[in-house]
């Protein structure tokens, strides 16, 4: 399942460094497909993509699709930036538990409508900016 596509109309303030292990998420996610590494060993997903599992330490990794759905744990404004994001200013960020077990944090898009509250159903969404994707959350 494809992960819905929001454009964004600047670059990336902070662009994410492309590895050789890691340019399959981010080829991935530029498509809307939300995939991370599974270990083959013991079952585990991991994010970010990891080449050994660290839980077992397994090197049998493999990539596999991941749910778009899970619960928003906590989140902040932010309205002092950092000095690259000063222009996006206010934004949110937050923690989501993802339904498939994981903890990520991601940028908290705004819904109309649905104020953001603890413990509410989030789903994934891709902020396409210009020169690439960055994963962001939204309440559902």
């Amino acid at each position: 399942m494809k992960l819905e596509m929001i454009s964004v109309a600047r670059t990336r303030a902070y662009p994410p460094r492309v590895s050789a292990f890691t340019q399959t998420f981010w080829k991935g996610l530029r498509d809307g497909r939300w995939q991370s590494t599974c270990c083959a060993a013991c079952g585990k997903f991991t994010f970010p993509p990891k080449p050994v599992c660290p839980h077992c330490w397994s090197p049998k990794m493999q990539w596999k699709e991941l749910g778009q759905r899970g619960t928003l744990y906590s989140w902040t404004r932010i309205h002092a930036a950092p000095k690259v994001f000063v222009d996006e200013a206010p934004y949110a960020v937050c923690v989501v538990d993802l339904d498939i077990g994981l903890r990520i944090a991601t940028r908290l898009v705004e819904r109309e409508g649905k104020p953001f509250e603890c413990g509410m159903p989030v789903e994934l969404v891709v902020l396409q900016y210009e020169d690439g994707p960055l994963l962001a959350s939204r309440p559902v």
